[in-house]
């Protein structure tokens, strides 16, 4: 799907969608737990549908009505289950060590770059703990079953390998621990990871760098939780109504431990002229932020990005191409990217590179442009925020 966007200011009010990480957190813990949970979630994306397709795979009761999921747990793990994953880091990430930890065995289905997106050293913690793991094109097979011990992961690589590991301890029978080398990056993810834990009655100690799971830990489902609103995608109206107008995003907890929750001090940061953002916590608001950054007057550093290069797509290269397209000034770094802003863009045809936060920033960019945007490959919102360009138009966007 293409989509022509007429240059027009944005304004309005909007509910947030609910925040996918933290769904894919309740999903998991409920599929864990001793007895059904109800789960809040008015609205769903591709990534969280592939956390419960998988689930469900696995062996858990999964019914979504009337906005709310109605998870029973799992019974019995179904043998050699097959688990798509689709394009979800999240999805593949935090179940792989569950499906070990389970025992049951697997096949692991991932789509787009997925498969290219690097598990060490996660892959060999699993491995060394008795989990048997294989490629096969983009298959991953799983078979074995992890034991109790100490794990190590370095911590500046992703945190999903350690809310992974988080989720898969307490089902094992003995006492764990996961120690943590190097800088700890998004940590507001794994905090996400435990405060949830901690609805279901789990609490993992952490001190000195390691967490401790006591022998005997278990999930114990409370009756019903609400899925919170997601600053990711809040980002794309709260850089819009910079840009063009004013635009109100209710739903969002200020106090979440969601890390895009730094959105709101970055725009300030970056409205301020010639400034420097460290990435390394907020890697998913860069593509947005560098269209504020194309539009503010001064020179904006983005940096310890790398990460964004393992992305849906090379984030680094197709923000580049993104700004370029669209009449921009952005340097790509190694590790960031350099733009120079100026008061409008001219607008022009983007390659939404089958990734949903290029695909949306160029959306909000069409909002500063002074001729038409037109966005190739559209439908790749829908893995985040099927609703986008629904919402785009209550806020006044033309869609021509």
């Amino acid at each position: 799907m293409d989509v022509c966007i007429k240059p027009a200011p944005l304004s309005g009010s909007i509910a947030a969608i609910p925040s996918k990480s933290a769904a894919h957190r309740a999903l998991i813990c409920a599929a864990l737990a001793d007895r059904e949970t109800v789960i809040s979630c008015p609205s769903l994306s591709k990534d969280i549908e592939a956390t419960a397709s998988c689930l469900s795979s696995l062996g858990a009761g999964i019914e979504y009505k009337e906005g709310c999921f109605h998870v029973r747990p799992i019974e019995k793990i179904r043998e050699n289950a097959l688990l798509n994953c689709g394009e979800s880091g999240s999805t593949l990430r935090f179940l792989l060590p569950v499906v070990c930890a389970l025992g049951g065995g697997a096949r692991l289905i991932m789509e787009g770059r997925l498969s290219e997106r690097p598990l060490s050293p996660l892959w060999e913690e699993l491995t060394a703990h008795g989990a048997e793991l294989s490629k096969e094109g983009n298959s991953l097979l799983v078979r074995g079953r992890i034991s109790a011990g100490e794990y190590r992961l370095r911590a500046d690589v992703s945190s999903q390998f350690i809310s992974g590991l988080l989720f898969a301890l307490p089902l094992l029978s003995g006492e764990s621990s996961i120690e943590l080398e190097g800088h700890i990056e998004s940590a507001g993810y794994i905090r996400m990871t435990l405060d949830m834990q901690k609805n279901f009655s789990l609490d993992i100690p952490f001190a000195d760098r390691c967490f401790k799971i006591p022998a005997g830990s278990a999930y114990k489902a409370p009756k019903a939780l609400s899925v919170e609103g997601d600053w990711s995608n809040a980002a794309f109206w709260l850089v819009a109504g910079e840009i063009s107008g004013s635009i109100e995003v209710s739903g969002l907890d200020e106090n979440s431990a969601q890390g895009d929750r730094a959105v709101k001090d970055i725009i300030k940061l970056i409205r301020r002229g010639n400034a420097t953002v460290d990435c390394k916590d907020v890697p998913d608001l860069v593509p947005v932020l560098s269209v504020l950054a194309a539009l503010t007057e001064g020179e904006t550093r983005f940096v310890n990005a790398a990460r964004l290069r393992i992305k849906e797509s090379d984030r680094l290269s197709a923000v580049r191409k993104m700004l370029h397209a669209l009449g921009g000034d952005c340097t790509e770094l190694e590790d960031g990217l350099v733009i120079r802003g100026r008061e409008k863009l001219s607008g022009g045809t983007v390659d939404g590179m089958n990734d949903h936060r290029i695909v949306m920033s160029a959306a909000v960019a069409a909002a500063g442009c002074e001729k038409p945007v037109t966005i190739l490959g559209a439908q790749a919102a829908d893995k985040s925020y099927p609703a986008f360009f629904e919402d785009y138009r209550k806020l006044g966007g033309i869609i021509l």
